[in-house]
């Protein structure tokens, strides 16, 4: 499998537009020429859901798709709730899915539901079970890369056999295995992997118990390095190696780009987190949305072809992630407009930000 590049970019999504633009045939939906396309994300413990994917994918199905509605639920991480809900979009006859799943086993029995109306569904930043049309994502495995060489980094000569603490994400999500496989791959021939723990609901408070229960065993000078497995993640490692008042603090890894890890990393207390540009996922999301609504191949946009546990070749595009650390903010997520230096650097923040050469 292979990742779509930022220069690969334009290219791909030009071709993206003109898929999901070419012909207007109506699938289903709530009315004669209406198409409805069901959005179902995971929850909201992780900020980039609410705050990003779902305004950016929602304005680019309107604009690609004029006749487009948009309806949309969240599991709040309970896959029941899920279930439910894909089957009430079932019901109401939706055009396509798009589905950001909680659980993939739980939920293979409602994407073979919505097989069976003629249903389409686009496994969104996590790779579903059972019959899915299509997958859209970031390469999984180079995440978990860059945040084991990003760590190697961080540690400088305590990278040679230190110890390190590993924080991955809930094992109901396919993801957390991508993510903590590539950094194990990094990671395992320089470190000692001296705990690993998964954090049920990629929850902060969960961490914060594990990174407590860590520091408790092992004694915090054996720490040399924490892997988070994302910013949610992060923000709890970091909040109990404060309150068991470890200093200095060791470098600790993360996921999202949240704007709180931003500022974390700008004050020395988080290492690394992981970009992810969310615009290109949910533009390439939507597009493969609104063609397949239409009743269109997508053949001509997929980058490369993933299996999941119940299906082989399924069509995919996987993205490109970008390491950002406290001297590359600037020149990513400033200069993509992700934030601004006065969203990052708050009065408080001025002097480490003059620091980090941001507000020079």
């Amino acid at each position: 499998m292979r990742g779509v590049g930022l220069r690969g970019v334009a290219g791909l999504l030009a071709v993206l537009l003109a898929v999901s633009l070419a012909g207007c045939t109506d699938n289903g939906g709530e009315g004669e020429g209406e198409l409805t396309i069901g959005l179902l994300l995971p929850s909201r413990a992780v900020p980039r859901w609410e705050k990003s994917d779902k305004p950016l994918i929602e304005k680019r199905v309107k604009e690609l798709c004029a006749e487009c509605t948009v309806v949309y639920a969240n599991a709040e991480n309970d896959a029941a709730s899920q279930r439910q809900q894909m089957t009430s979009m079932i019901t109401r006859g939706v055009s396509v899915l798009m589905l950001d799943v909680v659980d993939p086993k739980a939920l293979r029995s409602s994407v073979r539901a919505a097989q069976r109306e003629g249903i389409p569904v686009v496994a969104y930043d996590r790779l579903a079970e059972g019959p899915i049309s299509g997958f859209v994502s970031f390469d999984g495995a180079q995440v978990g890369r860059l945040q084991g060489q990003a760590l190697l980094e961080g540690m400088g000569a305590r990278a040679d056999g230190g110890g390190v603490v590993m924080m991955n994400g809930d094992p109901s999500s396919p993801n957390a295995a991508w993510y903590e496989g590539g950094a194990r791959s990094v990671l395992q021939d320089e470190v000692r992997i001296l705990k690993s723990y998964k954090t049920l609901g990629w929850r902060t408070e969960n961490a914060h118990d594990h990174m407590s229960a860590a520091i408790s065993d092992l004694g915090p000078s054996r720490i040399d390095g924490v892997l988070a497995a994302n910013d949610s993640i992060a923000a709890g490692v970091v909040s109990a190696l404060k309150s068991a008042r470890v200093s200095p603090l060791p470098p600790v890894t993360g996921q999202d780009a949240d704007l709180d890890a931003v500022q974390r990393i700008v004050k020395g207390e988080q290492y690394m987190t992981v970009y992810k540009p969310f615009q290109l996922e949910t533009e390439a999301a939507a597009a493969m949305a609104v063609a397949l609504a239409r009743g269109n191949d997508i053949d001509a946009l997929v980058t490369t072809k993933v299996d999941s546990p119940t299906t082989e070749d399924v069509p995919a595009i996987l993205l490109t992630p970008t390491a950002v650390t406290r001297e590359t903010i600037g020149r990513t997520l400033v200069r993509d407009g992700v934030y601004t230096i006065d969203q990052i650097c708050t009065p408080k923040l001025r002097p480490a930000c003059d620091r980090a050469g941001l507000t020079r």
